[in-house]
């Protein structure tokens, strides 16, 4: 199941992005089962306190993800700053609602067991996150 909350931000409508249709998609495509994902969408200054007090990280970011998995279910907590999404949209030439389905995508990759901590694991995850994208359009 998917769930969808808004912390520290305006809330807006997401019903086009079939997120709960999509991302049953990826993890199925992936061979893995579907269980809770919560998005949060929140604020820069909401993320940051998340980063600092739970990764000891003290800068932003877009998202954070947070891996309750067990076995092949898919479970977790996705924090996704809308501030930053809006801004990385500006800078990259794409929408908001692209970005912002890159990241949730993003998220989900990351419990499926896709990673983007070195030179060589970015390629894949970009890669994925665009074979994706294609079901949010």
């Amino acid at each position: 199941m998917i769930n969808v909350f808004f912390e520290d931000t305006d809330e807006f409508d997401l019903s086009k992005f079939n997120i709960e249709s999509n991302i049953e998609k990826l993890v199925t495509n992936e061979n893995k089962t579907l269980g809770d994902v919560n998005y949060i969408l929140c604020s820069d200054a909401y993320l940051l306190d998340i980063n600092r007090q739970y990764l000891n990280h003290d800068y932003y970011t877009d998202v954070i993800s947070f891996d309750y998995c067990e076995d092949n279910v898919i479970s977790g907590d996705i924090f996704i700053s809308v501030d930053t999404v809006a801004d990385n949209a500006k800078e990259y030439g794409v929408t908001f609602e692209k970005e912002l389905a890159r990241v949730m995508i993003h998220g989900v990759l990351h419990f499926v067991g896709y990673n983007d901590k070195s030179d060589e694991e970015v390629p894949v995850m970009r890669a994925k996150e665009n074979q994706y994208l294609s079901l949010f359009d």
